[in-house]
């Protein structure tokens, strides 16, 4: 059995087509959508987006938040940034979470400790799901 998968963000539709199974981050923990789930709607954190598709791979999409809608037979994900597992920059990613810390260390009252706290979060969610990508192989 399979459901449709759509992932879209502002700026493109990122995934679309059927899996067996979809795991990601939700606002109280790891939430796993299999076919036939019941309908639902929630956020979701920043983390990684697993697509388990029917020929046996994975596709992995990390998202900066967003929500997931589950409806029978469809699963949307709407992210407010989503990138496909293999265009993540470790790079990137490592300097946006040194520049967050930073941040947070240096607090004044000139900073946003909440969005400074969102962009930590969002860096470290992105790291983590570089390091998945490197025990899957890819």
């Amino acid at each position: 059995m399979t459901v449709h998968v759509d992932v879209v963000s502002a700026e493109a539709s990122i995934f679309s087509g059927l899996a067996e199974f979809v795991a990601l981050p939700g606002e109280n923990g790891e939430l796993g959508i299999l076919p036939g789930h019941m309908p639902l709607m929630t956020r979701i954190k920043p983390g990684a987006v697993r697509i388990k598709l029917p020929q046996g791979k994975e596709e992995l999409i990390f998202v900066a938040g967003g929500l997931l809608e589950v409806q029978p037979g469809l699963v949307t994900v709407l992210a407010d940034t989503a990138i496909r597992g293999a265009d993540l920059d470790q790079a990137k990613a490592l300097e946006a979470k040194k520049r967050a810390e930073e941040a947070l260390a240096n607090r004044n009252a000139e900073m946003d400790y909440a969005r400074a706290q969102a962009e930590l979060s969002e860096a470290i969610a992105q790291l983590s799901a570089i390091e998945r990508l490197r025990k899957l192989g890819r």
